[in-house]
């Protein structure tokens, strides 16, 4: 990879955001796409470096994007003639572009490390965070004392009670640790976002008392009732590294045994839990109906309305196709 594509790189990772690596792992003559290009893709799209033209880059695109809500890595083939059975663990699309030629792409999604927000300073919430970095865990801090010489462990402090700024995703965790200081506002303050997993550091009888005041301050039942409280598995813990363990490894198996689509997710300062919202930057993918290729909305070169349905075209040859027998894709698309 080249100097930009290693920049690039490593200002995704610092900044917790998911990318793809495209290599081309094989070609034939006359693909642009040579064998050894290299391109990083990320999640809204955005390609640096050089894998192939046009047709070649929508595939990558939405396989890019599959990629990124599953996690998981593929080989896909562009050919001008795919097969019928393609091998095992190759997913075909035929290239229909004049230029022709094939391409074999291998591609792999590179996922943020898991965030765990920890609201609050208490003696088990310290020891949360040192067990969660032993894990190479992304950890943020909140909470009035929130520095870099007290908490050395996190890697984003934060002394205000607030969320924004911090991006949530299917990756993001948060505990509220305060356990007697300010319990009410790091619980309102980690119920201002969808996040798949809030814990709340309290026995059973705390936890009542702290929940019906919120019920009070207008939170919802359904909010509250989507807490982990008390937080972690119950394996009989004692000491506060116990308690520690017990709630990393409740966010352990959420984190690798449950499937979400990797939407993400605001933080607006409101009293009431947003619903998840898909990212408006996230790539729209729809089909050509005369090659069944993939297009990436914004690289449409034509766009033709049938029966009220825009219809996207991402040549001219199909645009051609279609014009002189329309009926022929009102199915399609």
């Amino acid at each position: 990879m080249n100097n930009e594509i290693y920049e690039m790189a490593s200002d995704l990772i610092t900044q917790g955001e998911p990318f793809a690596t495209v290599t081309v792992v094989r070609n034939e003559a006359p693909s642009s796409g040579k064998t050894g290009d290299k391109a990083l893709v990320n999640k809204t799209g955005v390609l640096k470096g050089w894998v192939g033209g046009g047709c070649v880059y929508s595939i990558v695109l939405k396989e890019v994007t599959e990629a990124l809500d599953d996690g998981k890595p593929r080989l896909v083939r562009v050919s001008p003639s795919p097969q019928t059975d393609p091998p095992r663990g190759v997913k075909e699309y035929k290239m229909t572009c004049y230029s022709g030629g094939e391409v074999d792409l291998y591609i792999e999604p590179v996922m943020p490390k898991p965030h765990l927000v920890i609201i609050g300073k208490s003696i088990i919430g310290r020891a949360l965070m040192k067990a969660a970095k032993g894990i190479d865990f992304r950890l943020t801090v909140i909470n009035e004392e929130a520095n870099a010489e007290v908490f050395p462990e996190a890697d984003h402090h934060q002394s205000n009670f607030d969320l924004g700024g911090i991006p949530f995703n299917k990756h993001t965790f948060i505990v509220v640790a305060t356990q007697g200081d300010n319990d009410e506002r790091g619980l309102k303050t980690a119920l201002r976002v969808k996040c798949r997993y809030v814990g709340f550091i309290s026995s059973r009888k705390k936890r009542d008392a702290v929940f019906a005041n919120l019920l009070n301050m207008g939170i919802a039942q359904e909010q509250l009732d989507e807490v982990h409280a008390p937080a972690g598995t119950d394996i009989n813990a004692k000491t506060p590294q116990e308690v520690a363990i017990s709630i990393l490894a409740e966010i352990i198996q959420e984190y690798r045994t449950k499937e979400v689509s990797f939407e993400y997710f605001s933080a607006p300062f409101t009293e009431a839990k947003t619903e998840a919202i898909e990212d408006p930057q996230r790539p729209q993918i729809v089909t050509n109906p005369v090659c069944g290729m993939p297009i990436s909305l914004g690289m449409a070169k034509y766009i033709v309305e049938q029966n009220g349905t825009p219809i996207y075209f991402c040549c001219d040859g199909c645009k051609i196709k279609f014009d002189a027998e329309p009926e022929k894709y009102s199915m399609k698309g």
